[in-house]
């Protein structure tokens, strides 16, 4: 049967109140998308009208102009609570408008838009906590065994996979961590100076930076920078790797996701983040340096040695153990939100921020705790 070249959509009849609407011709692009005038006046001349369905005998070739005026039909019969009937649609089409008509995670679409009461929105909410402390939980029992499994030697991952993420998190991180480490010892030495240099102690602008550098913002702003792209990279990483199944491929050929994905991660930054908190301490220093021996009335040794005296190795243990809880914070948190994601491109973004997120908050929590915890132990 020859079709006709232009495509065009007509209202056929009215049948059990349905309005069957014809489709005829090849649908191009290029030829443009029927008016629905036709339609909408049939819609209002017949108020009874309780679905529309579409009669594709005459339809030719078509391409995403017909997905695209499906779409159309369903928005316009959704507004007056008309069904749309897809039963006579090529199958490609059907599927193609169901996915088009889909956002990127469609959990509860299907609920009431009604206002819930209060109290089931609590308890909602109360629900949603519980289900993720419970998997945050299982995620840190299997996280345990699988490191006990490393320390017997009995873990499988590909050593591979360690040394790319020690690289990752080690030495590609050195100019982001030198560069905010020095600017934040900087605005250190700027700030202590603004009120020491009213009671003529500049030099004590070496102990300010000093103490507060290896105690406190080293491992902070190591941990948030690491936070940010090391952790957001190990969620979206391992969330790719659920979009593609390639998780549910280590299961079924009997590897431990854990010990495969998440054991080089923890362990690459457990080893680095230290490493680059002692790096962070010198960049600080430095930073507070540059401004004391340049700007302030006190020379370069008077301040190496004011800060030599000003630090011990008592700051410097509590600023490393703090770098390496910091680490497990990262890295724990990154893996969580990557194993937890969805299968969507959307839910890997959703990870990424959310691992950036809950990273940022638990390292603040944890070193306000240490906060508590040392000034308690007068340490």
């Amino acid at each position: 049967m020859d079709h006709q070249n232009v495509n065009a959509a007509r209202v056929e009849r009215i049948e059990n109140e349905a309005l069957i609407i014809g489709l005829v011709g090849d649908w191009r692009l290029d030829g443009g998308l029927p008016r629905l005038s036709s339609i909408i006046g049939a819609l209002t001349a017949q108020p009874n009208i309780r679905v529309l369905r579409l009669d594709t005998r005459d339809l030719g070739k078509w391409d995403s102009s017909l997905v695209a005026f499906v779409r159309t039909l369903a928005e316009l019969g959704s507004k007056s609570g008309i069904d749309l009937d897809l039963a006579q649609l090529p199958s490609g089409v059907v599927r193609l408008v169901r996915l088009a008509s889909s956002g990127p995670d469609d959990k509860g679409a299907e609920l009431p838009r009604q206002k819930r009461p209060l109290l089931a929105v609590l308890g909602q909410w109360a629900e949603d906590r519980g289900m993720a402390a419970r998997r945050s939980v299982t995620f840190l029992g299997e996280a345990a065994i699988a490191l006990t499994a490393f320390l017997a030697q009995r873990a499988r991952f590909r050593r591979l996979d360690l040394l790319l993420a020690v690289r990752a998190c080690g030495a590609e991180a050195l100019p982001i961590v030198a560069t905010i480490s020095l600017l934040v010892g900087t605005i250190f030495a700027f700030v202590g100076a603004v009120q020491l240099k009213k009671f003529g102690a500049d030099i004590y602008v070496a102990n300010l930076v000093a103490v507060a550098m290896t105690r406190e913002m080293a491992a902070v702003m190591t941990a948030i920078v690491l936070a940010g792209r090391t952790g957001a990279a190990f969620a979206a990483q391992i969330g790719a790797m659920q979009g593609n199944e390639e998780v549910d491929a280590l299961t079924t050929l009997g590897i431990s996701s854990v010990e495969f994905l998440v054991v080089p991660r923890i362990l690459a930054l457990v080893a680095m983040t230290p490493l680059l908190c002692i790096y962070a301490d010198l960049m600080g220093i430095l930073g507070g340096y540059l401004v004391g021996a340049t700007m302030l009335n006190v020379t370069s040794v008077a301040y190496l040695l004011q800060t030599q005296a000003a630090v011990n190795l008592g700051d410097c243990a509590i600023g490393l153990f703090k770098s390496v809880m910091f680490g497990i914070l990262v890295a724990v948190t990154g893996c969580l939100r990557g194993i937890e994601c969805g299968r969507s491109a959307a839910a890997v973004g959703d990870a990424a921020t959310a691992a950036v997120v809950s990273g940022i908050l638990y390292i603040i929590i944890a070193d306000a705790a240490f906060a508590v915890i040392l000034n308690v132990l007068g340490l």
